[in-house]
């Protein structure tokens, strides 16, 4: 899949063939542009680096902020001051947005720092970035887990030269910039200079490498050289007194001439970064070559994970960029918190929990299950150290925890853990975390009154509460388990007579976006609702069947026309997130076959190829990642252990499941178009035998096997009789007897 991967899919703004049918008539509130960039990436590392033209969101491409609609033009074409680190992948506004250490190859004068050039070529592919700029210099990064490696190719030149701003940070937008409170620089030999800026908090240490023997190195401050200076300290920098300082090379060029930077960072002072930098990048120059092959070793292996059978060049560059997106974040920085002195694992950029937890952390799960119990153990750790699991966690000290978007959603990914059984998590420790963290925040009001608002909270509590339970069950606590199980009921003080989420405020989205999430007792929630054909029929009024088409957002759209859109109480087509698990919702309903139909109208008309490929913002592959479950005919029930079977847009696909394979066969199958009909399962088999329940539990897709999917033209009978199960909590394990109780205090 490696080669099929184009890291420019999402970056510009949506451009999809016309939506017909079903698609037409969903409404796309959110901002029509991905937010991805194409920079070099390691899978799950701690550095990227691309391009900086100081755009909203990532620092790469050509658009200011926007929160609906049509994306305004910052730059009307491609440009570049430099080359930054550190960005993010597909999200929205999450205040700041890191882009430190910018990097500009310059033929001209100090003062021309800032300025941009023209990008007129660009190349990409998952470990590597490459442009060159209208000043002749050919620009090339590539990165490691915890380094970034900078080759630059110059005309012949008098003086060219390479800067390093060590103050810039954020993005080239009003309140978009990021200003460090500390810093410290120092050349320490030729060609090696050493130091840290503390930004939010956060300090921030590197180590850099130039390769260029015969170059005059010089620090400079507010664009002024300082020949023979030796070392930068700023103790106290304020927003108002902050000047641009950094570090310089610069010497005559022969035309081709070849000059490498080496990039070693660690959150934990200069020591750990040249540590870092000589373990991932070597002792001496020319690294680049032997970095990039190394991380595209191992994204190669990442992502030949997946696999499927397509005679479309285009689809499967879609599915291969899915997937590459779903392994770009979070960072893990095992070893790295600047936060807390102990070893061990460390996570950031969990910029999007509310909407990784539901596709994105379950394949981490299903792919590789040893950084998703790292991962867990991370959240665990910032758990024990201050206090809460957190909802968001960024390269950023203080309380910026994204509370408000939700309560307790690493709850769901240690359920899955749990129920797996994968080793490595202490879940006595885990629950002790769980169990404090749904008392915090909305938790209070949920404890005190049952209910919780934003009226989603009760949701994410309740569930919350049940996965709780889980691992209370796993670990033998029987009374905690008693204690879960009427909290985890409370999910139904969420819901009004008509069978929707009653009136509250909402992040992002509306009461109808949000009613339809897989609650862990669908059947109830279906009776509440008056049954199974009053539930379709909501459905079917969200999805729009039956609904004339829409006209989306424009640029800039005005009051009038957001209230109308809202008005409409219409699925978002995956431009926004909080309904991605509805179309799912059918099966729980005896319906099958309207999940297909949805499914396969998001597939066909939602993504695609080209920089403008994808519906809205990626959100940290979560977005991503929902196009890999639904194309295999698969999606996980987060935080449940189970995993819904669908008809999937492959004729044949193989998932490399820990290490066990899972091949998805078909029969049947045509190959699936837009504006085509859906395909429907007639049949399933696992490993020879028939399986007339619509689902997967977690432990059959962990031990791989066969699914055999019998697919036709017409909907058939398999899945409205057996559901998908429905619970109201766990049960301790047999044989636990009711006196056990273990001290949690």
């Amino acid at each position: 899949m490696f080669e099929h991967v184009d890291p420019f899919i999402g970056t510009e703004q949506t451009s999809l063939p016309p939506a017909s049918g079903l698609a037409a008539t969903w409404w796309w509130p959110k901002p029509q542009v991905g937010n991805t960039h194409p920079g070099a990436t390691y899978p799950l590392g701690m550095v990227s680096a691309c391009a900086y033209s100081g755009a909203y969101p990532t620092g790469y491409g050509r658009y200011d902020l926007s929160t609906e609609g049509q994306p305004p033009v910052l730059h009307d074409r491609q440009v570049a001051s430099g080359f930054t680190h550190f960005q993010q992948s597909g999200t929205g506004a999450i205040r700041k947005y890191y882009n430190y250490f910018r990097v500009t190859p310059m033929l001209g004068p100090l003062d021309d720092l800032g300025q941009t050039w023209d990008v007129v070529d660009e190349e990409a592919s998952p470990g590597y970035y490459a442009a060159t700029l209208s000043s002749g210099i050919r620009c090339e990064v590539t990165v490691g887990p915890k380094s970034a490696v900078h080759r630059y190719t110059f005309p012949a030149h008098h003086d060219a030269r390479l800067v390093i701003d060590f103050s810039l940070g954020g993005l080239d937008i009003p309140y978009g910039r990021t200003v460090p409170l500390r810093a410290h620089l120092g050349s320490v030999a030729p060609g090696v200079a050493e130091g840290e800026i503390v930004v939010e908090g956060a300090p921030l240490a590197v180590r850099v490498e130039c390769d260029a023997p015969l170059w005059r190195q010089m620090l400079w401050y507010d664009r002024r050289l300082m020949p023979g200076g030796t070392r930068l300290d700023f103790d106290r920098i304020r927003p108002t007194t902050l000047r641009p300082f950094g570090l310089m090379w610069a010497g005559p060029t022969e035309p081709g001439q070849v000059v490498e930077l080496r990039f070693g960072f660690s959150l934990r002072g200069v020591d750990q970064a040249r540590e870092t930098l000589a373990r991932e990048c070597g002792d001496g120059p020319r690294a680049f070559d032997l970095r990039r092959d190394r991380t595209e070793a191992v994204w190669r292996e990442h992502l030949d994970k997946v696999a499927v059978d397509t005679p479309s060049s285009d689809r499967r560059t879609v599915l291969a960029t899915a997937l590459y997106h779903s392994l770009v974040k979070p960072c893990l920085a095992p070893d790295e918190s600047p936060f807390w002195p102990t070893p061990g694992p460390f996570a950031f950029d969990l910029s999007t929990m509310w909407d990784i937890y539901r596709t994105q952390l379950p394949l981490l799960t299903a792919l590789v299950p040893d950084r998703a119990v790292e991962l867990a153990n991370a959240l665990l750790q910032i758990a024990e150290e201050e206090g809460n699991l957190p909802i968001g966690y960024r390269m950023a000290r203080g309380a910026d925890r994204f509370s408000r978007q939700g309560s307790a959603l690493a709850h769901t990914f240690l359920a899955d853990l749990c129920s797996i059984g994968l080793p490595g998590v202490d879940w006595d420790w885990a629950l002790v975390h769980m169990h404090d963290d749904l008392r915090r925040t909305y938790g209070e009001e949920f404890l005190l009154r049952g209910r919780a608002h934003p009226i989603s909270h009760t949701l994410d509590l309740a569930f919350g509460y049940w996965c709780s339970a889980i691992v209370a069950a796993r670990v033998g606590d029987l009374a905690l388990v008693q204690q879960f199980r009427p909290l985890a009921a409370r999910w139904v003080n969420a819901f009004g007579p008509d069978g929707l989420l009653v009136d509250s405020t909402y992040y992002e989205g509306g009461r109808w976006n949000y009613s339809f999430r897989l609650m862990h007792d669908m059947a109830a929630r279906i009776a509440l609702a008056g049954g199974d054909d009053a539930f379709v029929a909501l459905l079917d009024r969200f999805f729009g069947y039956g609904a004339e088409p829409v006209v989306q957002p424009g640029l800039r759209p005005d009051a009038d026309e957001l209230l109308a859109g809202y008005g409409l109480d219409r699925f978002e087509g995956l431009n926004n997130e909080p309904d991605m698990e509805a179309p799912w919702a059918y099966m729980y309903a005896g319906r099958p076959d309207r999940t297909a139909e949805v499914v396969h109208a998001i597939v066909q008309h939602q993504f695609g190829t080209g920089r403008g490929g994808l519906p809205g913002n990626d959100d940290s592959g979560g977005l991503s990642s929902w196009y890999v479950w639904a194309t295999l005919g698969l999606f996980p029930v987060a935080g449940q252990n189970l995993f819904l079977v669908n008809a999937p847009a492959w004729r044949e696909a193989r998932i490399d499941v820990g290490g066990r394979p899972l091949t998805v066969e078909t029969t049947g199958f045509v190959e699936p178009e837009p504006g085509g009909p859906a395909q429907y399962v007639q049949s399933v088999h696992l490993d020879g035998e028939p399986l007339d329940r619509p689902y997967l539990t977690g432990g059959e897709l962990h031990g791989g096997g066969r699914l055999l999917i019998g697919l036709g033209p017409e909907p058939s009978g398999w899945g409205t009789v057996h559901r998908p199960p429905s619970a109201p909590a766990p049960q301790p394990p047999a044989g636990v007897p009711p006196s056990v109780r273990l001290d949690r205090t």
